[in-house]
């Protein structure tokens, strides 16, 4: 039999015995009711004074003791006794663990704050709190963006987009880059990291002034030697001196693409922020593509161009130009003369697309994710015979970012390969198919 089934037949047998008693009583009284009225009121009033010492525990059981109980209220008595032990038990473990957990995360060298489903501050380490100059006693349950108030920062807050950081230039005391990322776990609860970027954007800042002041200072110099390269070479009178005299032309020539790529790139690198621009004729833009392609001494034997669409382009038609250019002058390059070049231009609901397909020798599979790095080829010796300055590709890269873009690169060795930029929807211009026909 089971417990509640024996407290079950305790209370009926103490009832019975108890009204059983109250008969006999009132037997020898001369009236059996009034003693069974007698017994079952007096029962009545101590189950009643149990239930009030029990109320009276609940109340203060962190200072009184529990009632000394029998029966049915005992077995109530120590259950409570055990769930409050329970409770107690589970609680200080919780409260270690969140001592630790705070410990932990204030000894942490990023700052953390957790927030609620409104945004509201629930907590903060104290890194967060030299970062963001945040007080425990002013800024507790007030909204993180309230504080914040970078529209960089409120828009990634909002935007639902958590996988990448989002740097923030931030005016407090101490003027600092700080990059926020968003951690969402439970039931819409977030956890948003702070980690003080100031260091690395600051190198960062350094590296690009050094390479656009550089590039522009040699500019100048490479500029006059190729000028006295060029008449030393319209001299025949230098016989056996022509034939390096050509060699340092073609140098010249090359480093000059260099320092004009790297010019380039730091231009596009000025501004980070995306850009509006104009509508593009991008089925124009190919073309002239196209024509610069069969205008060089040497080039593939076919270059086809496919405008599958009207829609026009929305960007920066001086940076669109670049990346376009840098993929067909790519393709152009590494194509033999018996080969071809592919361009292509479409849009659907996923925006535009635009690729330049060729017939090269390919790239091996474990070049490809780097290949948008700055001076990284695949084959360096190609590159330099070809003139090639390894920016092409970070230009392209660069220029995609700036028009909210990715580049997409798919490659079979022996084969070719095919890049291809994709622009999101609001990149695009969709005219009325009658139009576009």
């Amino acid at each position: 039999m089971t417990s509640g089934g024996t407290a079950f037949v305790y209370v009926t047998v103490r009832v019975l015995a108890a009204l059983a008693i109250g008969a006999a009583i009132g037997w020898f009284a001369g009236n059996v009711w009034l003693g069974v009225s007698g017994a079952f009121a007096l029962y009545l009033a101590w189950n009643l004074w149990q239930l009030r010492e029990l109320g009276f525990w609940l109340q203060h059981r962190s200072v009184a003791d529990p009632p000394n109980a029998a029966g049915l209220w005992g077995d109530v008595v120590a259950q409570v006794v055990r769930l409050h032990r329970r409770k107690r038990f589970h609680k200080e473990r919780l409260t270690r663990l969140f001592r630790e957990l705070r410990r932990s995360t204030a000894a942490m060298p990023d700052g953390v704050v957790m927030l609620d489903p409104q945004g509201e501050i629930v907590w903060f380490n104290r890194k967060a709190a030299e970062l963001l100059d945040l007080s425990r006693r002013a800024d507790l349950g007030l909204r993180i963006d309230n504080l914040v108030r970078n529209p960089d920062f409120v828009r990634y807050l909002h935007g639902g987009q958590y996988s990448l950081p989002v740097v923030v230039r931030l005016d407090t005391p101490v003027e600092r880059f700080v990059a926020f990322q968003v951690i969402s776990y439970g039931e819409d609860q977030r956890l948003l990291m702070l980690r003080d970027v100031t260091r690395e954007v600051r190198l960062e800042q350094m590296r690009k002034d050094f390479v656009a002041n550089a590039s522009h200072e040699l500019r100048s110099p490479l500029t006059v030697v190729a000028g006295y390269l060029e008449t030393f070479s319209s001299d025949p009178g230098l016989g056996e001196l022509m034939a390096p005299i050509a060699e340092m032309r073609r140098q010249t020539d090359r480093m000059t693409r260099i320092i004009e790529d790297l010019l380039e790139l730091s231009r596009f690198e000025a501004n980070d922020g995306p850009i509006r621009g104009l509508p593009i004729d991008v089925a124009g833009m190919a073309a002239l593509l196209r024509k610069d392609v069969l205008a060089r001494t040497a080039h593939p034997r076919q270059v086809e161009v496919a405008i599958e669409s009207g829609d026009a382009l929305i960007g920066d038609e001086a940076m669109v130009q670049s990346a376009f250019s840098n993929l067909v002058d790519n393709a152009a390059k590494y194509t033999p003369a018996e080969g071809s070049v592919f361009i292509r231009w479409w849009t659907d609901d996923d925006g535009g697309h635009y690729s330049v397909r060729d017939t090269g020798p390919g790239i091996p599979e474990e070049h490809i994710p780097r290949l948008t790095e700055r001076f990284y080829r695949v084959d360096p010796g190609r590159s330099r015979e070809t003139g090639g300055s390894g920016l092409g590709l970070a230009i392209v890269k660069h220029a995609l970012h700036r028009h909210g873009g990715r580049l997409q690169i798919e490659s079979i060795e022996g084969r070719g390969s095919t890049f291809t930029c994709h622009f999101p929807p609001d990149r695009v211009l969709y005219r009325p198919a009658a139009a576009s026909a």
